[in-house]
């Protein structure tokens, strides 16, 4: 394959300018909600005892799993050799860290008591699944970082596959970790399963594709770069084949659960009379986030439309969202088992199905932390060659064969 050429984004275009304008403000929005809900305590969001993570959590854990998936477009070229995709290794790891640090912020300014964050970084307790996850998330900053600097400079070009493979083992380690979060959780019967390990590393794929996909039409399109049909049509069918592999994992993961009679009424909640959840379930995640994004990539009549695939990659991240949403908030408002086979009630809601509506201030915190994501990327691109001038189909089809 001939030597690919990066330039940064040049000129001084208006849209651009007024695009980062647009995401400083939605990042300073993000901020005020944070101090509001500081300032005034988290009886002003829609969390409670009961439900202690909120949307805004939703919104931390998509971008911490789309920012191990997003890197798989960089593995593929590196440690599998795949020359096709090397011209997008480097954006790929400017997603990586970027999504990583949008999700970090979110989870920090969430918790409350940011400040309180340097005791769990100088005392640790290795019996959590949190404890690990920090040395995890600084981690991958290191290594992806160190990955990057392997495809800038041109002696350390050498080092790519090692380092690459060691990205790619790491990001592995990092989704099991945030999967884990949730499965070691065994107090929580929705949880509480070692399946969702290897569910979350397949939805950190689709997830980070689909994130992928679209910054890079955008960013093409914005800066005037050609952009042919084979890479798109590689990214496409991956994008698929994650998106099958999500939907399978997900009905062996309900199966497994209705295999065993104590997870009989957790099912039932999910699956059937859940309300909002079973609602996202069967409309935001199955159908919205699988079914139909599947028609839009492999469908006769749209299998080679662009359009399709944008709408797939947007699919797909509505329906993630919907997912995590369904796993994380739902997960909390099916009440706990106190007593297995024994009805329980009391006057502090035992037996109760939680309530949660999302309030204004998680909400926009939550946007707060995409904007600051994408908010980097594009001072990125501008400063600094992470994109290919040109990815046309004449200058990658000897790649492709």
């Amino acid at each position: 394959m001939a030597r690919v050429h990066y330039r940064e984004i040049e000129g001084d275009s208006g849209g651009f300018y007024a695009l980062l304008g647009a995401l400083g403000a939605l990042i300073l929005a993000g901020l005020g909600a944070a101090w509001y809900m500081e300032h005034n305590g988290h009886y002003v969001t829609g969390m409670s005892n009961r439900i202690v993570w909120g949307t805004p959590h939703v919104f931390a854990v998509f971008l911490i799993v789309a920012a191990s998936g997003v890197l798989n477009v960089a593995s593929i070229a590196s440690v599998f050799g795949r020359d096709l995709y090397k011209p997008l290794a480097r954006l790929s790891g400017l997603l990586a860290v970027t999504l990583l640090a949008g999700g970090l912020a979110v989870l920090v300014l969430d918790l409350g008591r940011a400040d309180r964050m340097i005791v769990a970084m100088t005392h640790y307790n290795f019996m959590s699944i949190f404890a690990w996850n920090i040395f995890l998330y600084t981690g991958f900053f290191a290594v992806v970082a160190l990955y990057l600097w392997t495809l800038f400079e041109r002696r350390m070009n050498g080092y790519t596959k090692r380092v690459g493979l060691l990205a790619f083992l790491w990001r592995l380690v990092l989704t099991t970790g945030t999967g884990s979060i949730f499965g070691f959780l065994v107090a929580r019967e929705p949880y509480n399963s070692a399946l969702l390990a290897p569910l979350f590393i397949v939805m950190s794929f689709s997830f980070g594709l689909a994130i992928f996909v679209l910054v890079l039409m955008a960013a093409c399109r914005g800066s005037g770069r050609a952009l042919g049909d084979v890479v798109l049509d590689r990214l496409r069918n991956l994008l698929g084949v994650f998106v099958a592999a999500v939907l399978y994992f997900v009905a062996v993961y309900h199966l497994t659960n209705l295999y065993m009679a104590r997870q009989h009424e957790v099912e039932r909640f999910i699956l059937w009379d859940g309300g909002i959840y079973t609602a996202l379930f069967w409309a935001g995640q199955v159908l919205v986030g699988g079914i139909v994004p599947l028609a839009l990539l492999f469908a006769p009549g749209a299998s080679r439309s662009r359009g399709a695939l944008s709408a797939a990659a947007a699919c797909v991240i509505a329906g993630g969202l919907a997912q995590l949403y369904v796993l994380i908030i739902g997960g909390q408002a099916y009440p706990q088992m106190m007593f297995p086979d024994k009805e329980v009630a009391s006057s502090f809601f035992d037996g109760v199905v939680a309530s949660y509506a999302p309030s204004l201030p998680e909400l926009v915190l939550s946007v707060g932390g995409v904007a600051l994501a994408l908010a980097l990327t594009a001072v990125a691109l501008k400063v600094l060659p992470f994109l290919p001038r040109n990815l046309a189909d004449g200058d990658v089809d000897s790649a492709a064969s």
